[in-house]
């Protein structure tokens, strides 16, 4: 796809992203700044659509930023009952956004600092001892981090996927997988959930980025919004 043709598909997006919220003025009114490395628009519509209509009670965000924004927002005026727990890197980045914005009292961050790990011979940045700290399934992951390597981006989600068994219901989101480095970790992804006999439905949505949506049974209708 070239870049008039992403850009294309951007501004669709956000039209569409504000279609979407047309009828919550207290999201409207929270200052996002999607783009560059930071979420597009249609990683915010498809986060939207998620919690509208399927109201998730516990969501895992790997990465502080726009996202975490939207989700706090939804919980204060919403999802009054969600629990949010967000996994972060980077100590400075911590301290200048909470700086800047609240979070709800049921938003939680987690300082994990980074280490590299050999994931089939190549380096990856991975979250320290995340399968240790992290012992519950959640209903919603969204994966936009830890910061990217060429190969097997973010690979930290097949370690948590290694724990759940064919009754587990969730969705996950792997924000940019146009790059290749997430396209390595969905493959793996992918093996794992089969290998654990676990059935799922999956979708690409496309704008300046893209997004890889796996979800359950319970919440297949998510491919099609």
């Amino acid at each position: 796809m070239t870049d008039t043709e992403r850009f294309a598909r951007e501004a669709k997006w956000a039209n569409v992203y504000h279609d979407s919220i047309r009828d919550k003025r207290w999201l409207d009114e929270v200052a996002i700044y999607p783009g560059r490395w930071a979420v597009n628009y249609s990683m915010l519509y498809l986060l939207v659509r998620i919690l509208q209509l399927y109201k998730p009670g516990k969501i895992i965000e790997f990465g502080l930023g726009e996202s975490s924004k939207i989700i706090s927002k939804f919980i204060e005026n919403e999802l009054h009952n969600s629990k949010h727990l967000i996994i972060e890197e980077n100590k400075e980045w911590i301290e200048n956004f909470v700086s800047r914005f609240f979070l709800s009292q049921n938003s939680e961050i987690m300082y994990l600092e980074l280490v590299r790990k050999k994931i089939r011979g190549f380096n990856v940045n991975c979250y320290k001892d995340i399968k240790e700290k992290i012992d519950e399934i959640f209903d919603l992951y969204i994966i936009d981090g830890p910061t990217a390597l060429r190969h097997y981006s973010r690979y930290d989600i097949c370690r948590l996927a290694e724990k759940f068994s064919s009754d587990d219901e969730f969705i996950i989101i792997m924000d940019d997988y146009n790059r290749r480095g997430e396209k390595n970790t969905v493959r793996d992804l992918l093996r794992i959930l089969k290998k654990q006999d676990i059935t799922f439905h999956t979708w690409e949505y496309d704008g300046s980025k893209s997004q890889f949506l796996i979800a359950t049974n319970k919440y297949r209708y998510a491919i099609t919004m």
